[in-house]
C-alpha cells in the first residue's frame, strides 16, 4: 500500500493507467471530500508520471442532480489543476466498484491498445478491493489464459479515516463479476 503517490520504478509511458474510483457525490452533484482526497493523490501520481493516462471512474449518484456523475466532476477537478484533456479518460456509467473494473477494462481494450499497466487510486480502506477486481477482470476477460490485456502493478491511496470495508461487501463484489 502506497500513500499520497505512486512509487517510484514504474513505467513513464503511455503503456501506464491510473484508475482512480469515485466515491458517492453530494446531492447536489458537488463532490465529497473524501473524493477530493483520491484527486490530490492522482493528481500528484499524475504529474510524477506524465506520459500515463488517468481513468476517472463512476457514474450518476448525485440524486438531485442526474446530469452530474463521479467521472465527469472527477475529470474536470483533474483539469482545473493541470492535467491536460488528452491524458483524461471518463468511465461514467458505473455504480458499483466491480463495474468500475468492467466498463474500464472495455473502455481500454478498444481505445487505449498502448495501456499494459494500471495504477489504482482510492482510499487505503478501499484499494485492496479495487485491485483483486481490476486483476479479476483482466483475467475474466483475457483472450487467452494467461494473456490479460494489462496487469495491475501497483497503487496509490488517501490514508482515510478509520475505515473497513466487511468481508461481506467484498465477497458481493466479486459475485458482480459473474455477468462477465
Amino acid at each position: 500500500l502506497n500513500y499520497d503517490v505512486l512509487p517510484d520504478g514504474l513505467p513513464n509511458t503511455d503503456e501506464l493507467c491510473i484508475v482512480v474510483l469515485g466515491f458517492q457525490l453530494n446531492p447536489d452533484g458537488s463532490m465529497r471530500d473524501e473524493l477530493i482526497n483520491r484527486l490530490e493523490v492522482a493528481l500528484r501520481s499524475a504529474e510524477k508520471y506524465p506520459n500515463a493516462y488517468i481513468v476517472c471512474t463512476g457514474g450518476g449518484t448525485a440524486y438531485d442532480n442526474d446530469s452530474a456523475t463521479e467521472a465527469g466532476e472527477m475529470a474536470k477537478w483533474l483539469e482545473e489543476h493541470g492535467v491536460e484533456k488528452d491524458r483524461i479518460i471518463v468511465e461514467d456509467n458505473s455504480l458499483t466498484t466491480a463495474q468500475n473494473a468492467v466498463y474500464t477494462y472495455d473502455i481500454l481494450v478498444s481505445g487505449y491498445p498502448s495501456v499494459r499497466y494500471l495504477a489504482v487510486v482510492s482510499s487505503d480502506y478501499h484499494i485492496a478491493t479495487g485491485e483483486l477486481l481490476f486483476t479479476a477482470v483482466a483475467v475474466l476477460k483475457a483472450p487467452v489464459p494467461g494473456e490479460e490485456e494489462f496487469t495491475v502493478i501497483s497503487n496509490a491511496s488517501w490514508d482515510a479515516p478509520s475505515e473497513d470495508l466487511s468481508t461481506m461487501f467484498q465477497a458481493t463484489a466479486l459475485i458482480d463479476l459473474s455477468e462477465v
